[in-house]
């Protein structure tokens, strides 16, 4: 069972020339740093210790991810906490497991291969990713499922659910082999976010040579276990660390110093966290983002939030915005109360006109508005950033010019390996497709979306993952396009809330999966894992992964009282599902009442839609001033998709999340890279991994250690924020309970 799986000839070890000046170097400085420029194509990959641990790795970190994701406080359990994990087994194995060869049908093979090696620690953690990317962050189509059943309350049944996650993932694998061209073999697109696990492998694999201060081994333990204890505070003993909010308690009974203080409910100014997994939370690392990719988002964040978001609250009132919180995910009424959609919906789903017309317009709060504004300026200056600056190169690889293309060191190394037909990538997307198509046949009345809803869908993924993976691949940020998925829809099939889900996460969420199967691509390129190889482990991954995310969900949705009721969960209950909140409004705004009435002639909000075009033309004056100034490196680093990724996420991420996480990045990725070079190449990836799974770790046993059996602390410092006055409007005449009327 010990595999290369389609290598040539072995090859005693190669290394390219350690001239800086070689052409054969990695272009970006931090792949060369980190990753190593070498192979040893004779080791055994897909080995009977790689699939043991790699299936299990897969499935605990799914289960872990799919419960927490229905939190209160959601936690999102890396891969780095098996990839540290079953380093331990992996050699107990190879120490333990007999050696002596067997024969299956002539197929010769070996539990116990030899030690084990860095390649096999790759799949197993290429398997582990999948049981973070499908579970964990925005828990994709599972979130879909769970509005379908929590807050809809529509009898789905099991098969069709599961229809649905699979065929959704493997449709991110077709557009993942078609574009594995573009995104992973050029050496430009080098996927920072990789860095730090290739650091971590290093650290856990070879030996460091001789130098002054810690091994890369020795700082990641000391700082695993810093990270591990530091947890207990934030993570239970005293949370307030997450959103430290001074000035509230300066200005205790001021409704708009908390506004603008509240780390929680507010803009954020002043207050910040002492929480990584705060810092980490909606944007990843910072210490994997690259510095102008930090700057970037900066730019975006300070306009949005410093500058835009108080003009339009305190100064304009812009779109009735006093009447309600300066930052909230909730749905409001155009008196300030919460909108009640039940009373607007049928039977069968849709949306019922005359009680609408009735119950009267829906309203959101300013800083949600106008991050969905954000996301209409985001898609469209993605289109127009790619085609301008990325536009001929894609053009060239189109044209089969790949092969004559310039490649790097790892690029060399890996034509030592068969490559992956491009017809098996092509078998997964038909069969993908033609099972969603029957789909929206055979179960019509459930999915409301007809076929020709589903090519839409696919026809839109088609067209958007090229330009968001080549933002991505450059600048570890991920512009969504949830927003624009929905909203043509919306327009489409308006009073359609299901209809809406099921676009969106055929038209969306399978580019998410489509860019983590790639990044996952680029990471096995880094580690010279054979392509064959990486696409046996990925699709396992993707169907284990599949399967048990739904059956975790499946059995949370039917055995937890009133999952995501938070109006009749007991008030200390974590099963508030605030991610599957924000899912929910969202196809309320979209699906239910449609972009028509909120957006079209006479909606509230029409005038965001005008930030189609701005976002289209913004790039254009970027790229011509750099064809102007060539020599001026730094123009075509401003990168509008990225700046306008600063104000996304909100909600649910808060600007706090954000604030924090820049500051970080910029201490590591500016003054640490640019003083303590050395430093940083040797430890900086190391740190966040530690970081990451220090923090998992004491994540996973303060849950069930202590607040799984609701042993709970209560006292001033378990407040998250105190800030109450930061939920209030400041209108006159709006009352709103528990806030003073003006």
């Amino acid at each position: 069972m010990a595999s290369n799986d389609g290598k040539k000839e072995p090859q005693s070890f190669q290394k390219h020339p350690e001239d800086p000046t070689s052409p054969d170097r990695p272009t970006i400085e931090e792949v060369a740093l980190v990753v190593p420029e070498t192979d040893d194509p004779s080791l055994p990959v897909m080995t009977f210790r790689a699939w043991f641990l790699g299936i299990t790795s897969c499935t605990v970190l799914m289960f872990l991810n799919t419960f927490f994701t229905y939190r209160t406080q959601p936690l999102t359990i890396s891969a780095i906490l098996m990839q540290i994990a079953v380093l331990p087994i992996g050699k107990f194995m190879a120490s333990s497991l007999p050696t002596r060869q067997y024969k299956l049908m002539g197929w010769g093979f070996s539990l116990n291969p030899g030690p084990f090696n860095m390649k096999e620690h790759v799949i197993i953690t290429i398997f582990a990713n999948c049981g973070v990317s499908y579970g964990g962050g925005d828990a994709y189509s599972i979130g879909a499922i769970t509005v379908m059943k929590a807050y809809y309350k529509q009898r789905l049944g099991f098969f069709l659910a599961l229809l649905i996650v699979l065929t959704t993932q493997i449709l991110g694998y077709g557009w993942a082999g078609m574009l594995r061209k573009y995104l992973v073999e050029p050496a430009e697109m080098w996927w920072p976010s990789n860095l730090a696990q290739v650091s971590l492998f290093r650290a856990l694999h070879e030996k460091d040579s001789r130098s002054k201060g810690l091994t890369r081994m020795q700082f990641f333990l000391i700082f695993l276990a810093a990270s591990f204890a530091y947890y207990a505070l934030p993570g239970y003993l005293f949370p307030i660390l997450t959103f430290f909010s001074w000035v509230c308690w300066a200005w205790p009974r001021s409704i708009t110093a908390q506004q603008i203080g509240s780390g929680y409910h507010g803009l954020g100014v002043g207050a910040f966290t002492l929480d990584w997994a705060g810092i980490s939370a909606y944007h990843g690392s910072p210490l994997v983002t690259p510095w102008f990719s930090i700057v970037n988002v900066a730019v975006g964040f300070i306009m949005f939030i410093y500058i835009i978001i108080p003009l339009c609250y305190w100064k304009y009132n812009t779109f009735d915005s006093r009447k309600f919180p300066i930052f909230s995910s909730s749905l409001f009424t155009s008196s300030g109360g919460t909108y009640d959609t039940t009373k607007i919906l049928t039977p069968q789903y849709d949306l019922n006109i005359a009680a609408y017309n009735s119950y009267g317009k829906l309203y959101l709060s300013p800083l949600f508005a106008l991050s969905i504004g954000s996301g209409f300026a985001r898609i469209t200056a993605t289109i127009t950033h790619v085609a301008l600056f990325h536009g001929s190169d894609i053009w060239r690889q189109s044209k089969s010019a790949m092969n004559s293309a310039k490649m790097d060191i790892h690029a060399r190394l890996m034509k030592n390996y068969k490559d992956v037909p491009q017809w098996w990538f092509l078998i997964l997307l038909v069969g993908s497709v033609a099972l969603s198509l029957l789909m929206s046949f055979v179960w019509k009345k459930d999915v409301q979306l007809p076929w020709w809803g589903m090519l839409f869908a696919f026809g839109l993924a088609w067209i958007i993952t090229l330009p968001i993976g080549v933002i991505q691949a450059t600048t570890n940020q991920q512009p969504g396009y949830d927003i624009i998925a929905q909203f043509i829809i919306g327009y489409i099939m308006p009073g359609k809330p299901i209809a809406n889900l099921l676009f969106k996460i055929y038209g969306r969420i399978s580019t998410i999966h489509a860019l983590s199967f790639l990044s996952d691509l680029k990471l096995g390129h880094y580690m010279k894992i054979p392509p064959r190889c990486m696409f046996t482990a990925q699709l396992a991954g993707t169907v284990i992964s599949g399967t048990v995310n739904l059956a975790v969900a499946w059995w949370m949705l039917g055995n937890i009282e009133n999952i995501c009721d938070v109006e009749a969960l007991h008030p200390e209950s974590p099963w508030t599902c605030p991610k599957f909140r924000v899912t929910f409004d969202a196809s309320v705004i979209w699906g239910l009442i449609g972009p028509r009435r909120l957006f079209g002639p006479g909606g509230m909000y029409r005038n965001l839609v005008w930030l189609f075009l701005v976002g289209a033309v913004l790039p254009v004056p970027i790229w011509i001033l750099s064809k102007i100034y060539p020599e001026k490196k730094w123009i075509p680093l401003i990168n509008i998709p990225v700046i306008s990724y600063g104000f996304a996420g909100m909600p649910p991420a808060t600007p706090t999340n954000i604030s924090s996480w820049l500051i970080t990045g910029t201490i590591f990725n500016y003054f640490v890279f640019r003083y303590r070079k050395g430093w940083w190449k040797k430890y900086n990836y190391i740190l966040s991994a530690a970081l990451d799974a220090g923090t998992a770790f004491m994540g996973v046993l303060l849950y069930f250690a202590l607040q799984n059996e609701n042993v709970s602390l209560k006292w001033w410092g378990t407040d998250v924020d105190h800030c109450p006055l930061a939920k209030c409007p400041t209108e006159h005449g709006i009352s709103v309970k528990g806030c003073p009327v003006f």
